[in-house]
């Protein structure tokens, strides 16, 4: 999963370009299997997805490799993606010495007895890990079953990782009340992503572009605690960013930062671009940066196939 791309248009589209998708809120099985040192949770609502032509669109155009091969691998198995799965969760957590890994948790309506007795077909026999069975998967990934509707995968290493937070071996996410607490304020939305706070610098560093350069930046970054997102579809294409700091003053010199980007993007960019970037409000709220991108359809796919968008989202 890529980190957020440079430019400040991409802070707009960045939360499902470049960490890549949608949700509702995480079932206590998905939640039990993220450990604690998480970078950052995604979360895809597939059933309201298809509910808009938009997002249906925003998908087909940046669908990223990663996801890709999550959807052949589940399909791999018989599950397709569109009919069977009601949500897909993504969360990337370090490892210690291997850096950072990456699981996925699919919930939906799929079957355990069917989806493993094409495995058996398949002639796959189980690995152990603790005390679940292990099947392997395309693309290098295994998986195991949580529970009878839920399905967790990725590769050995990261797959591990999750178990051994699920069957107590680690801390898991509950016990990171940094990344934790952020999840209720989003997890509504057709699309949500909560970011920690190393993240969310990078994220900031990379979304200012040159006003990041400036050195009320470096002054502020050490404040900055994390970010969410969620992103709905309902009546165009809403987009709400909260940056948590540590301060009112913080949130204010950060909120000026950004708000500096606007301008900076401002100057260089094309009409598309342009009529995107006055949908764009930026403000503070006690010791949040909020920011909100509001677009009709029409606009949003006008910017979805712009120039701007193609480059972001590579």
């Amino acid at each position: 999963m890529k980190k957020f791309q440079s430019g400040f248009v991409s802070i707009l589209v960045g939360g499902f370009l470049s960490t890549s998708l949608w949700a509702t809120p995480m079932g206590s099985s998905a939640r039990g299997v993220i450990p604690s040192d998480v970078q950052q949770i995604i979360s895809v609502d597939y059933r309201a997805l298809k509910e808009s032509d938009t997002a249906m669109a925003l998908k087909q155009q940046v669908l990223p490799p990663s996801l890709k091969e999550f959807e052949g691998a589940l399909k791999g198995i018989g599950i397709d993606p569109q009919k069977d799965v009601d949500q897909l969760t993504f969360a990337s957590y370090r490892k210690g010495k291997e850096g950072l890994k990456v699981v996925g948790v699919a919930q939906g309506s799929f079957s355990t007895k069917t989806v493993l007795r094409k495995i058996r077909l398949a002639k796959i026999k189980p690995g152990k890990y603790h005390d679940s069975d292990v099947y392997s998967m395309s693309g290098g990934m295994v998986m195991t079953f949580l529970d009878d509707n839920t399905l967790l995968f990725g590769d050995s290493s990261a797959l591990h990782g999750a178990l051994d937070a699920r069957d107590g071996y680690v801390s898991t996410l509950d016990s990171n009340p940094q990344v934790a607490d952020m999840i209720g304020s989003v997890d509504s939305g057709t699309v949500w992503s909560v970011l920690d706070q190393q993240g969310t610098q990078n994220m900031l560093l990379s979304a200012l572009g040159d006003a990041g350069k400036l050195a009320d930046f470096d002054s502020v970054k050490k404040h900055v605690l994390g970010s969410r997102y969620s992103m709905n579809f309902d009546k165009g294409v809403n987009f709400d960013l909260d940056v948590i700091t540590g301060d009112s003053v913080t949130a204010m010199t950060l909120s000026g930062l950004v708000k500096a980007g606007v301008l900076y993007r401002k100057m260089t960019a094309t009409p598309v671009e342009k009529a995107a970037l006055e949908g764009v409000a930026v403000n503070s709220d006690s010791s949040d940066l909020q920011m909100h991108f509001k677009a009709d359809d029409k606009q949003f796919q006008s910017l979805i196939h712009s120039d701007l968008f193609a480059a972001v989202s590579k």
